[in-house]
This record gives C-alpha cells, sequence and structure tokens, in this order.
C-alpha cells in the first residue's frame, strides 16, 4: 500500500532494476509536479514481468487528514470505476451464456416494475440508454435516512422513467445498480460477491471491497477543507468499491492478457461507438493522437468522481500501458485527453510517446 509522511509529492519506481530509458520517469514526473497533483498516480508499463503486469511506477502526494494521521490499510473510492467493474462481470456471464446483452432486463429480473423494464436491454443498461429514473435528480436518494426505497428492482430506480429505451445516452447510476441486481439474479451472488470470487481473489486483492466495511478510505479535501462525510454504501454497483491504485491496474493488465475476458468478449466491450461520443460497455473506447507518438493511441477510459475525489483509468492496450489515477483535492481539472492538452492529455503522452511533450 501507498504511504507517505508528508504532502510533497513522491515519486518511486518498482522494481529497482527498470531504467530510465525504459520508461520517461522523469518527463511524468514533471508533468505531475507541474499539475501541483494532490493523490497518487500509478503506471504499469508490459505485460510480462511483474504479477500485475511489467514495471510498476507510483507518484503520491497525499494531504493529512486532521487528526487522523496516515492510518494503515488506506484505500480510495472506486467511484464509477465500478461501472468498469460491473461490465466486466456482466461480460463474464455473457460469455458463459448466461445474460445475452440484447435481453430486456424482464427477462432477468421478472420483478422490476419499471414501465421499460420489457423494452430496456442490458445493452441499454450498460450503455447509459435504458431512460431509468436518475438519482443525480434526486440528492436526497444519497443521503441517510431518504425515505425512497435504494433497492434497485422495487424501489427508485424502478419508477418513473425519463425517456425510452436505445435513445440518446444518458449517465445516469440506476442503469448500474440494476445491472449488479441483474448479475444476482442469473448467477445467485450479490455483484460484490461476484467480484470478490472472480476479480478480487483471482488478481490477489488484500483490501480491496464493496462499501460498508472499509474505515480507511482516503477522504477529499475541497479547498483545503475535508468534505462532508458521504454515505458511499449508497451507491451500490454504480460506484461502491474501493481498493488501492494498483488493484485497478492489475484489472487493467488482466484485460490486456485475457484472463478476465476472451478476445470475443472483450473486443464487444471495447467498441466504441461514435454515435454514442465512443461509449462502449461501461467505459469509453477511441483513438486520438497524443503529443510525441507517430500515430493515433487507442484509448479505453473509464472516470469516476464522488465528493472531492476524482479516479482516472486509462488503459492503452497498443502501448501495454495503463495509468490509473486519483486526485484527493478539488477545484483539479483533468482535462480532456481527446482536445489535445491538459493534464490527462500529457500525462499519457510523457508515459507513452517516445518524444519529451512540452
Amino acid at each position: 500500500m501507498i504511504r507517505t509522511l508528508a504532502a510533497a509529492l513522491v515519486a518511486f519506481s518498482l522494481p529497482a532494476s527498470a531504467s530510465a530509458e525504459e520508461f520517461p520517469f522523469n518527463r511524468v514526473s514533471a508533468v505531475i509536479d507541474g499539475a501541483r497533483f494532490e493523490g497518487d498516480i500509478a503506471i504499469s508499463q508490459g505485460l510480462d514481468d511483474l504479477e500485475i503486469g511489467g514495471p510498476r511506477y507510483g507518484w503520491t502526494g497525499l494531504l493529512p487528514e486532521p487528526g487522523r494521521g496516515w492510518p494503515d490499510g488506506l484505500t480510495w473510492r472506486w467511484a464509477s470505476v465500478t461501472k468498469q467493474v460491473v461490465a466486466i462481470l456482466v461480460m463474464r456471464e455473457v460469455e458463459a451464456g448466461r445474460i445475452d446483452l440484447d435481453k430486456p432486463v424482464a427477462a432477468y429480473l421478472p420483478a422490476f416494475r419499471s414501465p421499460n423494464a420489457g423494452t430496456a436491454t442490458v445493452r441499454n443498461l450498460l450503455q447509459h440508454r435504458a431512460g431509468l429514473p436518475n438519482p443525480a435528480d434526486t440528492p436526497a436518494f444519497y443521503e441517510a435516512g431518504f425515505q425512497g426505497s435504494r433497492d434497485p428492482v422495487t424501489g427508485f430506480c424502478a419508477g418513473p422513467v425519463t425517456g425510452a429505451p436505445g435513445g440518446e445516452w444518458a449517465y445516469n447510476n440506476c442503469d448500474y445498480m440494476v445491472l449488479g441486481a441483474v448479475l444476482e439474479a442469473v448467477t445467485g451472488l450479490g455483484w460484490d460477491k461476484l467480484f470478490m470470487r472472480d476479480i478480487a481473489g483471482p488478481l490477489g486483492f488484500e483490501f480491496a471491497g464493496a462499501y460498508p466495511g472499509e474505515q480507511f478510505t482516503r477522504w477529499g479535501f475541497i479547498d483545503g477543507v475535508r468534505e462532508e462525510v458521504v454515505d458511499l454504501s449508497a451507491y451500490g454497483a454504480s460506484a461502491g468499491l474501493y481498493g488501492e491504485p494498483d488493484d485497478i491496474l492489475a484489472i487493467d493488465i488482466a484485460l490486456m492478457r485475457g484472463q478476465l475476458l476472451g478476445p470475443d468478449a472483450l473486443a464487444e466491450m471495447w467498441r466504441g461507438d461514435p454515435e454514442l461520443g465512443y461509449m462502449a460497455l461501461g467505459q469509453w473506447v477511441f483513438e486520438v493522437p497524443l503529443k510525441g507518438c507517430a500515430a493515433p493511441v487507442k484509448i479505453v477510459e473509464r472516470r469516476g468522481d464522488i465528493g472531492a475525489v476524482q479516479v482516472r483509468n486509462f488503459i492503452l492496450p497498443d502501448k501495454q500501458m495503463a495509468v490509473v489515477a486519483f486526485s484527493q483535492e478539488k477545484p483539479f481539472d483533468f482535462g480532456e485527453v481527446w482536445q489535445g492538452s491538459g493534464f490527462a492529455h500529457d500525462l499519457l503522452a510523457a508515459a507513452a510517446c517516445p518524444v519529451e511533450t512540452k
């Protein structure tokens, strides 16, 4: 687990044998330092040398928590990177023949009473095109004592819809809460237990899991003030996982190695649709120019944001590279990779492209 004794940025690399010629360590460090980044960044390059794949590089510049210091077992909320993990679990069931992406939700959840249950498909849920009600429109959904039910089958998510399935995509946590229920109906196990059985266990995660139950999750700061307490368990299968940055790297590497999904299922999950802003299933997949790279680079992106904590997970399959960043403090602007500038673009360009990025 990454820990630090000061708020200053600390960079480290594993294994020690990896040389600066093999990875542009100083160039990446300059991008991070120049942005005054507060949080954790981890990069894995290659698929063969370590259990999680290739040399591992990390930067940490965490802020201390008043009155708490630096607790052991510190983890991060994964926020909507959870959706990426749920998509993997769904595609594993697709491979096993237990889920059909284009069957209606009602085929798996007969008790789901949403007006769209008979026409919204599993694919619609994965692409945020099911027309379900959006918890973001009801802020009290995430507050203690919410009077409406959080049960994804019979509660809020089965309520009045916002549109017909299959139209334009609209970001919505209910989609993945319902997918969690689909997984349980098909397998007999809760989505969180499936994560532990099929991903966390085989990949050897020590601290990862689903809320509630993690007492050392890293909290964020807004303009230097610690954010208010958030009931992270309320997010369920939409944003309810926690773990270390290395755990997400391990998932990324396992996907590139073919350990979690076969090639056909992975290709389907990573098929970005330009008509939907390159949305794939549970993530966005696109090709963009990066400064210093001779050709456009394929990027699989998943982002998350709860409270003051932001997370970005980038997989660059053609480069055999994964980049995970957790920002602890707001305001912090990651920017958009496709715009050709900003922190996320410069970070990926410095790590993946052979020519120095200015």
